[in-house]
């Protein structure tokens, strides 16, 4: 089967969305997605959107923010570049009809929050769920566009590119596509691609993402020829919901903005020991304190405390929170939650430009797939969604300025040496190996050691993989486990290659930080000069 479009958008969180409806009154546009339309990480951001928005703050306290979390890694020109354009984005969804939480007092008319790493109020959100609200309102938009045509249930196998076709010059011209429910392969034909697919947390046994964060896009560009950069620092959220029923259920940082106390069982708190600014200091010295108290003392996990805040006001800035938490017999306004950190966001990503340019020629990214250069070393709390909004803006840009290139005809997807799985078991097994080597050995804290023994066991998987790949058809586990190796194993090869410890990356080897920051930029052999 084979498909024709103006631009082939692969995955369907805020970058993707965005980015749809900015481009589809002049072209069409095909949305794929693995799930349902309203299934991404997106969706489950809580916090809110960090962008400039009163009076007392600017453009400069934002960016130099931004800087310090990076820990001096952070782009200058994309950095300002997101910055600046902020309270456009804000408006953009406002003029959508995003439900933000309203506040008659303030000027703008909607309440900030403030979270950990910001020095003002500049986080504008729909209650706990700013994720979720802005994803219903851009999906019942992208439901209701004539141009949008959207593939749920569809994973993208591999992109296509032009040498396949005998027009290396055209780059990437689209891509195979496997419907997970009919189990056949569609090919879609594009003048342009765009990777929004999200991030990689499934690579790590404990996350905050959902289960179809697995580097795709990540693992697609690299084998597409495409560089990354900044691969080994992977975000752990501090405060993960720590239970036995509460699946990658986190606890917002916007709870420790307005008050919440880390405190051990007893009771003691603990973050004025390890940072001045206490539970307000940035994630990754936040997750790091906690993931040494933890080990200190044998624990399973600490506890988030905003109990002396009142019931009412609880209940009506965190309903989600609240809420989840009662499920699981916690009532947080007189208890504290007990959390844990777990791999959240991952600050690195394809290289691209400030229009979401890629190496390759027609293909972009946007989205915590894309490494930008904003989030440096650590990413600063809600600069992520802000990210998505202003990048999938660029790329609609760059897009329409260049839409005049051709569409090809592509060959179907090969089956004709495969075979079906004889054991489906070897996938399974590869997935939890996999993740708790990476939970083992590339976690918060790190070692020399630790990470070439995760490398050993990552590249006896990813040629057993690869083996299984070749010789049976293709499905849903197998695509994303495959792209699981492949991420992984650049993820180690970045760690591996940063010999001192900045922002997320910590390294009991080299504990230092070096004078000069550098990216960690790899290249596929097709690339390498």
């Amino acid at each position: 089967m084979h498909k024709q479009y103006d631009v082939l958008i692969l995955g369907s969180g805020t970058a993707g969305q965005s980015l749809a409806l900015r481009l589809a009154d002049r072209l069409r546009v095909a949305i794929v997605t693995k799930r349902e339309l309203a299934d991404s990480a997106s969706a489950w951001a809580q916090g809110g959107i960090a962008a400039v928005l009163d009076t007392t703050d600017s453009i400069e306290a934002h960016i130099q923010d931004t800087f310090t979390a990076g820990a001096g890694l952070c782009d200058p020109a994309a950095t300002r570049f997101v910055v600046e354009h902020g309270r456009r984005a804000i408006e953009w969804l406002i003029n959508r009809g995003v439900p933000f939480t309203r506040e008659d007092q303030s000027a703008l008319g909607y309440h900030l929050t403030r979270e950990g790493g910001h020095s003002h109020r500049r986080i504008i959100h729909a209650a706990d769920a700013t994720g979720a609200a802005v994803q219903a309102t851009l999906s019942e938009e992208v439901r209701a566009h004539p141009n949008i045509d959207i593939f749920e249930h569809h994973i993208a196998i591999d992109l296509v590119l032009g040498e396949k076709i005998g027009r290396p010059d055209a780059g990437c011209v689209g891509a195979y596509v496997l419907d997970i429910r009919q189990e056949h392969v569609v090919t879609f034909s594009a003048r342009s691609t765009v990777l929004a697919t999200g991030g990689t947390g499934k690579v790590y046994l404990y996350t905050t993402n959902p289960d179809v964060a697995t580097g795709d896009g990540i693992a697609m560009a690299w084998r597409a020829g495409c560089r990354v950069r900044n691969m080994e620092f992977i975000q752990f959220h501090p405060t993960c919901l720590y239970h036995p029923q509460a699946k990658s259920f986190l606890i917002s940082e916007a709870v420790r903005g307005e008050g919440g106390l880390l405190r051990l069982p007893d009771g003691t708190r603990f973050m004025p020991e390890h940072d001045a600014r206490e539970e307000l200091a940035p994630r990754d010295i936040v997750a790091r304190a906690i993931d040494f108290e933890m080990k200190k003392r044998g624990l399973d996990c600490v506890y988030l405390d905003i109990s002396h805040k009142p019931a009412d006001w609880l209940r009506n800035h965190f309903p989600n929170i609240h809420a989840r938490c009662l499920e699981l017999g916690i009532d947080i306004t007189r208890e504290p939650i007990p959390v844990v950190p777990a791999a959240h966001y991952s600050c690195g990503g394809i290289v691209t430009d400030l229009s979401a340019r890629t190496d390759v020629q027609a293909l972009y990214a946007v989205g915590e797939s894309a490494g930008t250069g904003l989030h440096g070393a650590n990413r600063l709390a809600s600069n992520s969604l802000l990210e998505c909004l202003v990048f999938g803006e660029a790329a609609a840009q760059d897009i329409l300025a260049n839409a005049n290139k051709p569409i090809y005809l592509l060959p179907e997807w090969d089956e004709s040496r495969v075979t079906d799985a004889d054991e489906e078991v070897v996938i399974s097994h590869n997935w939890a190996e996999l993740r708790r080597a990476m939970w083992d050995y590339v976690g918060i804290v790190r070692t020399t050691k630790r990470l070439q023994r995760a490398q050993h066991r990552i590249r006896l998987l990813e040629r057993e993989i690869h083996d299984y790949y070749s010789n049976f058809r293709v499905s849903n586990d197998l695509i994303e486990l495959r792209n699981l190796v492949v991420t992984a194993d650049l993820i180690v090869q970045c760690a591996l290659k940063r010999k001192e410890s900045r922002g997320l990356h910590h390294s009991s080897d080299f504990p230092d930080t070096l004078p000069k920051a550098r990216d960690t930029v790899l290249r596929p052999r097709k690339l390498k000069r």
